[in-house]
């Protein structure tokens, strides 16, 4: 029988999908732990609500980010080496 796959590439692909899987999990984590503090404190502090609408949407692009970066080295993972 035929071997599919060397041991190195399907270690390869087993870290690609942890890295893109961890970093959708953390992603999620992040933007739920941040939503719901952002309505907590619009509840408490009404007036404060468009000063932390920038942060949150600051805070959003970021937390986005480092997903990507996951993304971006899961594909030079992938793709390059």
């Amino acid at each position: 029988m035929e071997q599919l796959l060397t041991m190195p590439e399907a270690i390869k692909f087993i870290a690609v999908a942890l890295l893109i899987g961890f970093g959708a999990i953390g992603t999620a984590i992040g933007f739920g732990n941040m939503g719901g503090k952002f309505l907590e404190a619009c509840a408490r502090q009404p007036e404060l609500a468009p000063s932390l609408q920038v942060k949150m949407f600051i805070l959003a692009g970021l937390i986005d980010a480092v997903a990507m970066i996951g993304v971006g080295i899961a594909m030079v993972l992938l793709f390059v080496l």
